[in-house]
């Protein structure tokens, strides 16, 4: 979190009451309520190093904002293809479908505050589709299994959707 905070003073930028903190390193996401610790997710960060980087499918490192909630009122397990609820859980799917990582329950879709390093470019982690997301290998968590997005419990990513709003901020940390 202190990281977060002096970057957040460097860039000028208000703190927002709600702080999302992903450490990638023990596979855990913390939420902050006006700098006080609420509760902790087991998550799964990418399989690959983390990179800001375009195409490299890692989970960008930064400080980062919720810059757009998708899938209020959807089911947990519902599948999203290009940000649109298909109507399907996941488990409605054949075993080949099934066996990716896909985008399921709810989406806040992550925008990099840190110019040429997670915002513009080749390293825009808006630009990148990366997401907070549900997941359909919910016993992967807490082991680097995604394609660069931060992946949650389908109860949990729903609960969080209910508490965050666009503009809370995102610290993603090794």
């Amino acid at each position: 979190m202190e990281l977060a905070t002096k970057t957040l003073s460097r860039l000028g930028i208000k703190p927002a009451d709600r702080l999302l903190v992903v450490r990638i390193g023990t596979q855990t996401m913390q939420l902050f309520l006006r700098g006080k610790p609420v509760r902790s997710h087991v998550i799964s960060t990418s399989k690959r190093p983390p990179s800001c980087a375009k195409d490299s499918l890692g989970t960008p490192l930064g400080l980062h904002e919720i810059a757009e909630r998708i899938g209020a009122g959807q089911p947990p397990g519902m599948v999203f293809k290009s940000r649109i609820p298909t109507g399907k859980h996941f488990h409605e799917l054949a075993a080949e479908e099934q066996e990716k990582n896909l985008i399921t329950t709810r989406i806040l879709w992550l925008r990099g505050l840190e110019p040429g390093v997670n915002q513009g470019g080749d390293v825009d982690s808006y630009a990148r589709y990366i997401y907070l997301h549900g997941t359909n290998h919910e016993d992967r968590l807490g082991t680097p299994a995604s394609g660069g997005c931060i992946q949650l419990n389908n109860v949990e990513i729903a609960t969080l959707y209910d508490e965050v709003r666009v503009g809370d901020q995102v610290w993603i940390g090794e």
